[in-house]
């Protein structure tokens, strides 16, 4: 039912301004009856960071900010979902317009600059949540944060008790100055706080780093080489893009911010792969970027990814991307040789 009332309402949708549609259709999603769930085949199973997870496909944060519809999107059919970026205090984030869609290749650009409702917010609504396949929750900082890991201590505090794993973004390009959290010695120092946090919490959920596209090699020897030796539980590779590859069209193709989208496939693919490399199997990867369809998703598994998330073709595609992605993944892996999900992430060199 939610696929057909998602196709009658997409050309409203597709009238709106970005923001506006993607505003009303979490508020749809929200108040439906959530569907049927549907089971998976076994070998889309996936055990990563000590918890189970149904299929590889999870929804990346950005989508819900606010975590004001997370069962509903869970229920959608997707193996987990990541809620968030979350700050300690409400921002309104960059003045708009600040999403611009890229049509003729699916993809988006976008500069909201962690605009959420704070929390104390989320958090009410996380501690009503109802369960279901696993959710984390992403965390940063406020942009006038006078000490930013200061806001990430403060995130993993409030919401170690609701979360399956916590989130580190350090890599938005929306925020000034953010990504040089990424850096060797401010990762280390926030690194060290976030895990000191943790272990005072009553909860210790598995703690990832969200890592951008755009890092060079020594950067992201670096990056491996702390996250390595602080022995968190994981790195989700990638973040948009400030890089615009040659043949983006329409007015909207340079506006600053960050490129989501088929555009960001092959970037972030690369960047998973060399990560995979430097990890040495010490933890799993979470690939995101540029995933269309199943042969994408197979990709980025054969790269090194132990799960996935998408976000941009999800919001092009609806409910019925889920859902096509789903039927679709076992024919795709049979066709590369894979038996599982959990085979495919094995080849990887």
């Amino acid at each position: 039912m939610i696929d057909a009332l998602a196709g009658l309402a997409r050309p409203l949708f597709d009238a709106l301004d970005p923001e506006t549609a993607h505003r009303l259709a979490l508020r749809a999603l929200a108040a439906m009856p959530p569907p049927r769930p549907r089971s998976d085949p076994p070998g889309m199973a996936v055990d990563a960071f000590g918890l189970r997870f149904s299929n590889p496909i999870g929804l990346a944060a950005g989508f819900d900010k606010d975590a004001v519809a997370a069962d509903a999107l869970g229920a959608l059919g997707f193996g987990f979902v990541e809620v968030g970026t979350l700050t300690p205090r409400p921002q309104a984030g960059n003045p708009r317009p600040r999403l611009f869609r890229l049509r003729a290749e699916r993809a988006v650009i976008n500069r909201m600059g962690f605009n959420n409702a704070g929390h104390a917010a989320a958090l009410a609504r996380l501690k009503a949540h109802r369960g279901g396949g696993p959710l984390g929750v992403n965390v940063g900082a406020n942009k006038d944060a006078p000490d930013r890991a200061a806001d990430y201590v403060a995130g993993v505090r409030a919401f170690a008790e609701v979360a399956d794993w916590l989130t580190i973004n350090v890599s938005s390009p929306n925020t000034p100055g953010l990504r040089d959290l990424q850096s060797r010695a401010a990762l280390d120092d926030l690194l060290a706080r976030a895990i000191d946090a943790r272990a005072a919490a009553p909860k210790s959920p598995p703690l990832l780093l969200k890592i951008a596209p755009d890092v060079g090699p020594a950067e992201l020897d670096d990056i491996v080489e702390v996250a390595r030796a602080r022995r968190i539980d994981g790195l989700i590779v990638s973040n948009t893009t400030v890089s615009r590859p040659p043949g983006l069209s329409g007015a909207a193709a340079f506006e600053s911010g960050g490129l989501s989208g088929a555009p960001l496939f092959d970037l972030s693919t690369r960047v998973l792969r060399e990560a995979h490399r430097r990890v040495g199997g010490q933890f799993p990867l979470i690939g995101c970027g540029g995933i269309g369809d199943a042969d994408a998703l197979v990709a980025k598994l054969e790269a090194g990814a132990a799960l996935v998330q998408v976000y941009t073709a999800f919001a092009y595609g609806g409910p019925g991307f889920i859902t096509r992605l789903r039927r679709d993944l076992p024919g795709a892996l049979a066709r590369r040789g894979h038996a599982s999900v959990a085979a495919a992430t094995a080849s990887a060199a």
